[in-house]
């Protein structure tokens, strides 16, 4: 588990490995990743984009970037948490993934007041079978 506090949001990150949907001979390796993003603040936000940077040991840096998550720009109030899961693929087995989410706070009418940057962790991506 990997977790980061930034301005009030609160990152949980869990990665697992996906054997059922790895293909070895193809040096493809696909990993899930769940994460928690808990409103510790007293301020209503909500998440509008993400920014990934994608380490593959033996390929180049992939960026990812859109809006929100899945699909989503969950809005949370005090004390509220969104939990999402999604994948990911590597050539090498071995990397990692950090990144950020753009937030904005919202206001009693729905309006956006300032826009912030919270950190992802940084979370390993490992096939078993190459740490050996």
């Amino acid at each position: 588990m990997y977790v980061a506090i930034t301005k009030g949001i609160k990152i949980t990150v869990n990665a697992i490995f996906r054997s059922d949907l790895t293909q070895l001979k193809k040096n493809l390796y696909f990993f899930n990743y769940s994460i928690q993003i808990e409103n510790l603040s007293n301020n209503r936000v909500q998440l509008i984009s993400r920014h990934w940077r994608i380490i593959d040991s033996l390929a180049p840096t992939r960026i990812v970037e859109g809006k929100g998550v899945i699909g989503e720009q969950p809005i949370l109030e005090p004390g509220e948490m969104h939990v999402y899961s999604s994948g990911c693929d590597l050539s090498s087995g071995l990397g990692f993934m950090e990144g950020h989410y753009n937030f904005d706070v919202i206001n009693d009418k729905g309006e956006q007041t300032k826009s912030f940057k919270v950190s992802v962790p940084r979370f390993s991506l490992e096939y078993n079978g190459k740490l050996n």
